[in-house]
């Protein structure tokens, strides 16, 4: 993003940030969490695995999956045929790509997927800074680049060194739907990567912070985002991690960019497009079908790689209890699906994109 583009999300934001609701709501919501997670340890409150998995499958599928939908299908509405098609194409081919890699290789599948689930809560984080409370004190693209991967890198990282035996417990699930037994070579290894990943994460979340604090620009945005990134840190930390996981994406991510899309929604570019004509329609029966007849192709296609992957699966639920498998299961799916959703729906759409930012 050039640097005239940045300066002005900094004024955008300092002007705008306190109205923004969902902005400030998924604060919040993850600080309430942690908050009433410490007070329920403190009491010998603890949540079974079961319990726990409930909880994500109702944050990642009946909240969270609806808004993914919704990103893409705000992103190529006002976009000619030509892009749809191709964005389309683009997106299967990926999605056809990764399902192989997790039947042939699943570790490495399962590698991707912590990177995709790294990349969606940076780079869309990130852009959410630019829209609303400004990034003008990331001065460079490596600073920007170091902003993502803490933001990012906090949704696995610490849950990672916080929550080791339930990261491998769950980790194993998922490598174990294509590959039973398939991580045991590695698990010898953890003793090692665990430290080392959170060596790392603390040491790119100081520097992040710190050179954010030299460099800050007289706006408050440096001090949001070191607010924000403490929060996020606590959360992950606190939460157990298949909780933590499964409201973070609701909660968070999709509620922060629905603050992004309200900040910029007046300088959205109308572009025109197939859908364009149809969706504002002076009669409201039109409109309601073709919202109908998208959220029906969004669904058959979601069930479409759902159903792929049982079919290309060993043990679907990884040996795992039915509700802890079921979590297992929907991660492998979701991370599918989230990898064009951050590839072709953001990096290969220079133009605009999902997470676009005028």
């Amino acid at each position: 993003m050039a640097q005239s583009t940045r300066q002005s999300s900094v004024l955008r934001g300092s002007v705008s940030w306190p109205g923004n609701r969902p902005i400030v709501a998924s604060r919040v919501a993850l600080a309430t969490i942690a908050i009433g997670f410490v007070v329920g340890q403190a009491a010998g409150v603890r949540l079974g695995l079961t319990t726990q998995a409930a909880i994500y499958l109702f944050g990642m599928v009946a909240l969270n999956l609806p808004h993914g939908g919704y990103e893409h299908f705000n992103n190529i509405r006002q976009r000619g045929l030509t892009f749809q098609w191709r964005y389309v194409v683009e997106y299967l081919a990926l999605v056809a790509g990764f399902i192989t890699l997790f039947a042939l290789a699943p570790v490495a599948g399962l590698a991707l997927a912590i990177l995709v689930a790294v990349l969606k809560g940076g780079y869309g984080g990130l852009h959410v800074m630019d829209a609303e409370t400004g990034s003008g004190y990331l001065r460079t693209p490596i600073q920007r680049h170091l902003a993502a991967l803490v933001r990012g890198g906090v949704v696995m990282a610490v849950p990672i060194v916080a929550w080791p035996g339930t990261f491998e417990t769950f980790s194993a699930y998922m490598v174990n739907i294509f590959q039973p037994g398939g991580l045991e070579p590695f698990t010898q290894y953890f003793s090692v990567t665990r430290p080392l990943i959170g060596i790392t994460f603390a040491t790119f979340a100081v520097a992040h912070v710190g050179l954010g604090y030299v460099r800050r620009d007289g706006t408050r945005s440096w001090f949001v985002d070191a607010g924000e990134t403490a929060v996020l840190i606590a959360f992950f930390a606190v939460v157990p991690v298949v909780v933590a996981v499964g409201l973070y994406f609701p909660l968070w991510y999709s509620m922060r960019q629905v603050g992004r899309h309200v900040s910029i929604e007046d300088d959205v570019p109308e572009q025109g497009g197939v859908l364009t004509p149809f969706l504002e329609s002076d009669d409201p029966r039109v409109i309601a079908l073709t919202a109908w007849g998208v959220l029906i192709a969004g669904s058959i296609a979601t069930a479409a790689v759902v159903g792929t992957i049982l079919f290309v699966a060993s043990e679907p639920l990884g040996g795992a209890p039915l509700l802890p498998g079921l979590v297992a299961f929907w991660s492998i799916s979701i991370s599918i699906i989230a990898l064009p959703h951050v590839v072709v729906g953001s990096f290969m759409d220079r133009e605009r994109g999902i997470w676009y930012v005028p």
